[in-house]
């Protein structure tokens, strides 16, 4: 993604506010616009219910050898912010994801939308990996059309909780770390931008045959189990049917687009922490991203 030049000369780190350690200010908060909920409200048991364990505000999930957890949202939602706080297992987790994110793959299955917030596991010394992706209409089953770009972070999620969300609007999907946008993805056409209402979903599962190096390291069961905790589940979601529905503003002036502010964060965020970015890979045939 190209930015103005403007942007980058007016990049100036300021002085956190209540925020992940050293990052610029984005000057906006969407998380502070949703309020929290209970998880029995918003959220239900897909799978691994053995593997999943509630204590007071805190959602813990568990994979070991025999299966791995899953949660799924109540409802389906045509737009809106839709966050968790997550802390992640330290030490060993190479072939892990542990994931937050939006699809309709049981609605259309192999031919499905998904927006993705991924952690994939590492091994000690090495920093995890955030991923992002967008699937269109089953670009993620037949076609294989993934639109991955991933970061590492500027603290380490393995600490503490840490706010991530998916702002997703008529026009625009914004990924949010501690409300610093990381990534947008506009809507330039029906073709490659989800218009179809999903489900909000949070997992830990067995990648190995891709998530850490390519696949070059597997998951290694003499750590399990591998652990994920969530909390602070925000959700403030249009569910269709209801023209007076607005989602939530991505920025202090609307939702055409990130201020001014929200920019220079994100040049910050893109600058010193993506690590790849699909549109920039030259082994991808770009005829099936025009987006890029």
């Amino acid at each position: 993604m190209a930015f103005p030049l403007i942007l980058i000369a007016l990049l100036v780190l300021c002085p956190s506010t209540g925020h992940s350690q050293g990052s610029p200010s984005p000057g906006y908060y969407p998380s502070s616009r949703v309020s929290t909920s209970p998880f029995d409200r918003e959220f239900q048991t897909l799978w691994g219910s053995q593997h999943q364990r509630r204590e007071q505000d805190v959602v813990t999930l568990w994979l070991d050898k025999s299966t791995g957890s899953g949660f799924k949202s109540i409802r389906p939602y045509t737009s809106g912010y839709f966050g968790a706080s997550i802390k992640l297992q330290p030490g060993f987790t190479a072939g892990v994801d542990t994931s937050l994110y939006l699809s309709n793959n049981q609605e259309h299955p192999g031919d499905h939308d998904e927006v993705d917030i991924e952690f994939l596991g590492t091994t000690p010394g090495k920093p995890y990996s955030l991923q992002t992706n967008v699937f269109v209409r089953g670009s993620g089953d037949r076609n294989n059309i993934g639109r991955e770009m991933k970061f590492t972070l500027w603290f380490d999620p393995t600490q503490n909780f840490h706010h991530y969300a998916i702002l997703w609007n008529p026009n625009q999907i914004v990924f949010l770390v501690d409300d610093v946008p990381i990534r947008t993805y506009d809507r330039k056409n029906e073709a490659t931008f989800p218009t179809r209402p999903m489900w909000v979903y949070g997992s830990i599962w067995d990648a190995s045959d891709w998530a850490t190096e390519n696949g070059r390291i597997k998951a290694d069961y003499r750590y399990q189990p591998f652990v994920a905790k969530y909390k602070d589940f925000k959700i403030s979601g249009c569910t269709g049917g209801s023209a007076s529905c607005r989602p939530p503003l991505v920025a202090p002036f609307g939702n055409r687009g990130l201020s001014r502010q929200q920019m220079t964060a994100l040049v910050w965020a893109q600058r010193n922490f993506l690590v790849y970015n699909y549109c920039h890979d030259p082994k991808r045939d770009h005829t099936q991203t025009p987006e890029c």
